[in-house]
């Protein structure tokens, strides 16, 4: 556990807990919580409303500009947090997130999605002096039967769900068709890539960042109210929602028991195998037959 010199609460992934210089963990009923419910909105807006209805999203930008407006105004340690997320969030809808796997498209979201990762962790990191973007790795312990067992129980389930959901809701054509090899070994890197990169980015960056502030259901809610509007745009509509909402919330209780970054990614490629997987055989049923029901 860390103390960083002038903030106020630092939060630990070692020990899931916050520690105070000065105050208290922030509340629920604090302006600091609604500076980040009005940036939860922001996304919405800007991932989730603005992508099926796109006169709207520029509407996003006012509630996240409120955001900083009132956290800068009540807890400048806090403000910088936020305004970190806020930023990378601003870069991330400068660019489409939907299913495009064009090369042009997979460069494009390579540089945004690294840049919001790599960002935010040298600016706290060099800038702020804090440490509470970590990419904690777990060497040495072996993963637990119950570790192992949940592995076995998200591949069920994916596989038993999601080909249900694609296919009868018709999501599967927010991706592409798949003419050729070609475009299936993109999309096989592309699901994988931003697959990593979810949990490099929503879990170890904006989870951890409001987790220091605040309690761990707190900041799981709205880290997942932000990654479910993401989705929403990378083409998980419908009724998406009731699927990413609680694997949101579990990834991050996943995250902060096991204290192992390896194990909370293998468990998300897992899922987008059989994401993957699916959206191959609703395109080309034929051609991979291992699903049943559809």
């Amino acid at each position: 556990m860390r103390l960083t010199p002038g903030s106020s609460t630092v939060w630990s992934v070692d020990t899931d807990r916050a520690v105070t210089n000065e105050f208290s963990q922030l509340k629920l009923l604090s302006w600091e919580a609604v500076a980040t419910a009005l940036l939860a909105v922001s996304a919405v807006v800007l991932f989730g409303l603005g992508t099926t209805f796109p006169e709207v999203r520029a509407l996003g930008y006012a509630p996240m500009l409120a955001a900083l407006v009132i956290a800068w105004s009540v807890n400048r340690s806090f403000a910088r947090d936020l305004s970190v997320i806020a930023g990378c969030l601003a870069l991330i809808s400068a660019i489409s997130v939907e299913a495009d796997i064009s090369w042009t498209n997979i460069a494009r979201m390579g540089v945004v999605l690294s840049v919001v990762v790599i960002g935010p962790w040298l600016v706290t990191r060099y800038g702020f002096k804090d440490q509470t973007i970590q990419f904690p790795l777990r060497r040495g312990q072996p993963w637990s039967r119950l570790e192992w067992a949940w592995l076995v129980f998200v591949v069920v389930v994916a596989w038993a769900v999601l080909p249900q959901y694609f296919m009868r809701t018709g999501v599967y054509l927010n991706w592409p068709p798949l003419t050729n090899w070609s475009e299936v070994i993109r999309l096989f890197f592309g699901v994988n890539a931003v697959g990593i990169w979810d949990e490099l980015f929503f879990i170890c960056t904006v989870f951890a960042l409001l987790r220091k502030h605040f309690s761990f259901w707190t900041a799981n809610v709205f880290t997942t109210i932000i990654f479910v509007s993401f989705l929403w745009e990378l083409g998980y509509r419908s009724i998406g929602p009731l699927l990413t909402i609680p694997f949101a919330l579990v990834q991050a209780f996943i995250f902060t028991r096991t204290k192992s970054l390896p194990y909370t990614v293998t468990v998300h490629l897992l899922f987008d195998a059989l994401v993957f997987l699916t959206i191959v055989h609703a395109h080309h049923p034929d051609a991979l037959p291992i699903f049943i029901g559809v």
